[in-house]
């Protein structure tokens, strides 16, 4: 047997798995968003051709829900890269001596993202929660009821995110902490030799060297923080007055609260098209090498 059709013998299993789970519930998704579909009586189907995309496209609180799933991912993916950064700097720096800090610091990625959306809805919970106590006993706000983070709606998309940007910044931290451990010693002496201070060792050697990693952060979590639903849902389920629903969310209510599973397929394809781009576009902006 030749090497290349035992590879394929071995691939066969997993490709089949990967086909029945994967590519059938997405060729059935978008299969489904050309249709309107009675839930009742789901062989009732009738063809709409691109109206549902249409639908979805010029429907006001879909965009809100498409910018208010950017606002969140951006703001989370930042906070998480910054901290996870520094954190793994540090770590870096202190070597063997990280292994506690670093078990301690994995210590949230155990906990389910259930828990720790009760967990942040608590503490961030109008005058009653823990989080504003602090602030107040500290000074920086006069009472705890000074600011409601999960009642105000110009605050509560950034306000939900602090569960994410808790519960996923040591992730950022081990995989950017992997990926300084393998930049090679030499090139780093070697830049100091040559007269380079910390900065520019930084940004002429080490990020130059981290974009792969770079890359699978903004990737992973950019697409994860996009499609978040539990964490949201738990905080607020959307409100107030749908000012913190994600597109997800929205996805969500059109199929089980509005049973209009065309215009929820439709939807959910064009979210898979905006993730593929996504990644697509960290691809080629930050994994590939510059000519």
């Amino acid at each position: 047997m030749s090497e290349r059709r035992f590879v394929h013998i071995m691939m066969g299993p997993a490709a089949l798995f990967l086909a029945v789970t994967v590519a059938y519930p997405v060729c059935l998704l978008i299969y489904n968003s050309f249709f309107e579909v009675d839930l009742i009586m789901p062989g009732n189907r009738v063809w709409v051709g691109l109206a549902n995309y249409v639908d979805a496209l010029t429907s006001s609180r879909i965009r809100e829900s498409a910018l208010r799933t950017l606002q969140y991912s951006v703001f989370a993916l930042f906070f998480e890269f910054v901290f996870g950064f520094l954190a793994a700097m540090l770590f870096n720096a202190i070597a063997g001596n990280s292994r506690w800090h670093r078990t301690i610091f994995a210590l949230p990625l155990m906990v389910p993202p259930i828990v720790a959306g009760l967990l942040w809805r608590f503490l961030l919970a109008g005058n009653i929660g823990i989080f504003n106590y602090w602030l107040a006993g500290l000074g920086i706000i006069s009472r705890p009821e000074d600011i409601q983070w999960l009642s105000n709606k110009d605050i509560v998309i950034y306000s939900v995110s602090f569960a994410d940007i808790w519960l996923t910044t040591s992730f950022v931290a081990l995989v950017s902490y992997a990926g300084l451990t393998n930049i090679p010693r030499d090139l780093i002496e070697a830049a100091r030799i040559d007269g380079a201070n910390a900065f520019k060792r930084f940004i002429h050697v080490t990020l130059p060297l981290m974009r792969p990693v770079i890359a699978v952060i903004v990737i992973v979590r950019g697409v994860d923080a996009a499609k978040t639903f539990d964490l949201i849902w738990i905080q607020t389920q959307g409100g107030p007055q749908h000012s913190s629903e994600v597109f997800s969310m929205n996805i969500y209510q059109r199929m089980v609260r509005y049973g209009d599973l065309g215009q929820a397929s439709a939807s959910a394809t064009l979210f898979l098209i905006a993730m593929i781009a996504l990644a697509a576009v960290a691809y080629w902006k930050i994994w590939r090498p510059s000519k």
